[in-house]
């Protein structure tokens, strides 16, 4: 969901500067050939402004609570295996799915403070975000970290239809704080959470999600 605030005077996220100034660059150029396209390759312009924008949140103090890691809204929370690929596969896990639209700011935020402990790229699909299976077959960038009160959890950065690249700027070892910035994605995915088998989620699907402030799970 956007706030008012996100559309005046927003930053925007590194990753967008050069995507910008190119489609600005490209929009000069037609602007001197045909006008008509001049105007059209403006609005492209403004549209990738608004794509990379990267807004303040207020990020909760509460303790024993996850935040979501991306804006977007609950498509999906069932009970599955955790990652394999994070050795997570023996125990079953929530996991909470967020659909992120062209429209969302997709700056991606970490859900809780503690230490990065794992993690996995894994090359895959670019089957629709939305799809059950996108979990198993997209291609993904999967993260482990143990929380500050010792939870240990899991989230993902898939990638959608038209989305073509994973940025992740977390490692193993990095220690974290609830709500740092640590990628983002291009252009439409969704991202996974997976509670720890003693947390909940406190959202529904259909609920929408405010990267870094919305409260997705509590410890139980």
């Amino acid at each position: 969901m956007m706030k008012a605030s996100d559309a005046v005077m927003t930053p925007i996220h590194k990753e967008g500067h050069r995507f910008v100034a190119a489609f600005f660059i490209v929009s000069i150029i037609l602007f001197f050939l045909y006008e008509p396209l001049g105007w059209v390759g403006l609005i492209i312009s403004a549209w990738c402004l608004y794509f990379f924008r990267d807004p303040d949140r207020f990020i909760p103090t509460e303790d024993g609570v996850l935040t979501s890691p991306a804006d977007g809204i609950v498509c999906s929370i069932s009970e599955v295996a955790g990652p394999e690929e994070l050795g997570m596969s023996g125990e079953t896990r929530t996991r909470i799915t967020i659909f992120l639209s062209v429209f969302n700011v997709h700056v991606n935020r970490v859900p809780a403070g503690g230490e990065i402990t794992d993690a996995a790229y894994v090359p895959g699909k670019f089957l629709n975000a939305a799809a059950e299976t996108a979990s198993e077959e997209n291609e993904r960038q999967l993260i482990r970290m143990k929380t500050e009160d010792g939870k240990d959890i899991a989230f993902a950065q898939v990638a959608g239809l038209i989305a073509r690249r994973i940025l992740c700027d977390l490692k193993v070892g990095d220690k974290v704080a609830r709500g740092d910035r640590f990628g983002l994605i291009r252009f439409g995915s969704r991202t996974d959470i997976y509670l720890d088998t003693d947390q909940m989620a406190t959202v529904q699907i259909g609920q929408t999600m405010i990267g870094g402030e919305t409260i997705i799970a509590r410890n139980k």
